[in-house]
């Protein structure tokens, strides 16, 4: 019989499952980790405890801070004046000859929005993640070369991920990342509610010369379970006008360079 697993690295595992599925029964979960349904209820009630998944009958979903992960649709709602200006400051920085790494993320969907609308750059390749990205950009090919990691479907986020997803990042080196998030925070770094999506988010980081954080002033001050990476890891981080200034100065204090897209 195969060592059970130590309890935090079983719990993390289990929130990947549930971060898939978006629903995950008691049953399958003590099947899948050969322990028993009291232990996987144990488990279950420590994370809901931790806001990571909220207990409904009989199972689990994911959730973060308190609040189901949102769809791509019902995000794209939430800040869009601010995301389309965070987005057209990101798609200034590209120039001609570059190759960029896009993130799945409504923030990122405004920079890919504004990089196609930009007719001054051409010879840019970018590489997402995210399929409303590529979709994005369909109309600036072919100044533009679009590829495609491929991977599992996430449908909420219209996203690919593992399996397979990372092999393509894992082969290529970028000039520039744009990375999305769910939470930026001096102590905590950047992460992500998501775990499969924050396990993808890293490997980016890795896979540029220059790694820079788009998030809207709401992702600001908080803390989710998937870590990204540190402050100290990424280029820097650009945000919006509803930014709150105490925690632009606190990262700004911690080394991280901090940019606020203009109104």
């Amino acid at each position: 019989m195969a060592e059970p697993l130590p309890v935090a690295l079983r719990r993390e595992r289990m929130l990947a499952l549930i971060g898939r599925a978006g629903f995950v029964r008691v049953g399958e979960l003590a099947e899948a980790f050969q322990v028993s349904d009291v232990t996987i209820r144990g488990d279950l009630d420590a994370l809901d405890a931790a806001e990571s998944i909220r207990r409904v009958h009989g199972g689990a979903v994911l959730r973060g801070s308190g609040m189901r992960e949102p769809s791509f649709e019902e995000a794209l709602e939430a800040s869009a004046d601010e995301k389309r200006r965070i987005g057209v400051e990101a798609a200034a920085m590209v120039t001609s000859g570059s190759s960029v790494l896009l993130d799945v993320g409504t923030t990122t969907a405004a920079i890919a929005r504004a990089l196609a609308d930009r007719d001054d750059v051409e010879d840019v390749t970018v590489i997402t993640n995210g399929l409303t990205i590529a979709l994005e950009l369909e109309r600036a090919i072919p100044r533009f070369q679009v590829v495609v990691t491929g991977g599992t479907l996430r449908p909420l986020q219209h996203s690919l991920v593992e399996p397979l997803a990372a092999v393509l990042l894992q082969r290529v080196h970028a000039d520039l990342a744009f990375i999305g998030c769910t939470g930026v925070h001096a102590a905590g770094g950047i992460t992500n509610v998501n775990l499969p999506e924050a396990d993808l988010k890293r490997v980016m980081v890795s896979s540029a010369s220059r790694a820079v954080v788009v998030a809207d002033g709401s992702k600001l001050g908080r803390t989710h379970l998937g870590r990204i990476a540190g402050v100290d890891e990424v280029a820097g981080l650009l945000t919006g006008e509803s930014a709150p200034e105490g925690e632009v100065a606190a990262l700004r204090a911690a080394g991280l360079s901090v940019t606020v897209a203009a109104a």
